[in-house]
């Protein structure tokens, strides 16, 4: 579903975000991105979602090849991918209801649809009942909430999540990496950059793990590696 073969990227000042990255993800799976912060993490969710190119290597989505994509296709790509940013990207201006259903107007969903279908992403991700609140009223988890919310609205495939938990207390973080667990048991592909060591060491899950544009480990668990080995002794 998702495959970075050989990817490096160089910056315009001359620094290279990534080296000689290798990296395939499975349908379905859910895999953390760790590492500091300057690791790589964001630039690779740039890639996915085509915002940058790479400068060397192939990223592939789906079969997409991203840096053939023509750019009318972009759109469908990002359909496809849900993205939860870093900084939320919320507008203050607007309720959670309007902020969630924003994609749905961008891609031309009728009022009547729109609003079954954020009431549905509002109630899986248990903030219906301040669907009419602003931004500004809401604690940083249920701020979490809307930003994954609107992330899922158009039934994304893939969803990246850049440090969900970055700003929240312990308790909270737990609380978002549950829902993005119950997400990903529905069928959804998750992809997480995250440098919580806690939630790293207790949740059992594939880790890629980051240090100066490298991957320096990818960790899965026991019972899925072991999984996979047995794939490739059959082949």
């Amino acid at each position: 579903m998702i495959k970075l073969e050989k990817v490096s990227k160089k910056f315009g000042t001359g620094v290279f975000g990534l080296v000689d990255i290798n990296i395939s993800v499975d349908k379905k799976e859910f895999a953390f991105l760790a590492g500091p912060t300057g690791s790589g993490k964001t630039t690779i969710f740039k890639l996915l979602i085509r915002e940058i190119l790479p400068t060397e290597g192939t990223v592939v989505v789906n079969d997409w090849d991203l840096a053939k994509l023509p750019k009318y296709k972009i759109p469908h790509l990002r359909k496809k991918i849900g993205m939860v940013f870093q900084d939320l990207k919320l507008l203050f201006g607007k309720t959670v209801f309007e902020n969630v259903a924003m994609p749905l107007e961008v891609a031309g969903v009728k009022a009547g649809e729109a609003k079954q279908r954020v009431d549905e992403v509002l109630t899986q991700v248990g903030i219906l009942e301040h669907k009419d609140k602003f931004p500004i009223q809401l604690s940083g988890g249920e701020l979490q909430r809307v930003a994954i919310a609107r992330a899922l609205v158009l039934s994304p495939e893939i969803l990246l999540a850049d440090e969900p938990t970055g700003n929240l207390d312990p308790a909270t973080s737990w609380e978002i990496v549950k829902l993005l667990s119950d997400i990903n048991e529905k069928g959804t592909t998750i992809i997480m950059a995250t440098h919580n060591a806690d939630i790293l060491k207790n949740l059992s899950k594939r880790v890629i793990a980051l240090e100066k544009g490298k991957i320096v480990r990818d960790d899965r668990p026991a019972n899925e590696a072991s999984k996979i080995k047995k794939e490739e002794t059959k082949k």
